[in-house]
């Protein structure tokens, strides 16, 4: 009896000691984990609308009303973007849920309606299959998409001009990227009054 009451007192400490070091840990780097998140957005920004100068974020209660629609659910932070001190389009981050849980999806569309990029950031999909979503030739195929069309997964085949062939074994991340590609489309065409 007095082993357990010795060993539970043991581990005990172990446990306190543990708890102290991640949360003075985690003190320590929460301000440097926040610098270089707003970095790699800003970067996912700039990587979808690359001829903007400045991206301002949208948070005021017009904003706010439009989301509240059940349409906007994946949407996260809207940005208009701007050159020359006018409005080129809007840089849209989303979060679909996937296989593996959300996915990040920035998305950006020119004030004409066409998606110019997109690129995925944090996601936990599947190693090799889902995690394809941040290659480069499966982002492109959602270049040029537009916003009175949406966009359409097919399996295989030929896409049409508003489709994108999905990634081989991840349909379910194919779809999720696609819901938050057609989301934040629909937002901007909402945004820009067209």
């Amino acid at each position: 009896m007095r082993d357990y009451v010795r060993l539970t007192g043991v581990l005990l400490i172990v446990c306190m000691v543990a708890a102290v070091v991640l949360g003075v840990t985690n003190y320590i780097t929460a301000d440097k984990i926040a610098e270089q998140t707003a970095i790699a957005n800003e970067n996912a920004r700039k990587s979808v609308l690359s001829q903007a100068q400045e991206f301002i974020m949208l948070d005021g209660q017009e904003i706010t009303e439009i989301l509240a629609k059940d349409d906007y659910d994946t949407i996260r932070e809207v940005y208009e973007a701007k050159a020359d001190g006018n409005v080129i389009g809007y840089a849209i981050k989303t979060a679909p849920k996937g296989y593996g849980g959300e996915i990040e999806v920035m998305v950006g569309v020119d004030i004409e309606g066409k998606v110019t990029g997109i690129n995925v950031g944090n996601n936990s999909e599947t190693p090799g299959l889902g995690q394809n979503s941040t290659k480069p030739e499966f982002q492109a195929q959602y270049v040029g998409k537009n916003w009175n069309d949406g966009v359409g997964v097919i399996k295989n085949g030929t896409p049409k001009d508003n489709e994108i062939v999905a990634i081989a074994g991840a349909t379910i991340t194919s779809n999720a990227v696609t819901k938050g590609v057609n989301q934040a489309l629909n937002l901007a065409k909402e945004l820009s009054g067209n």
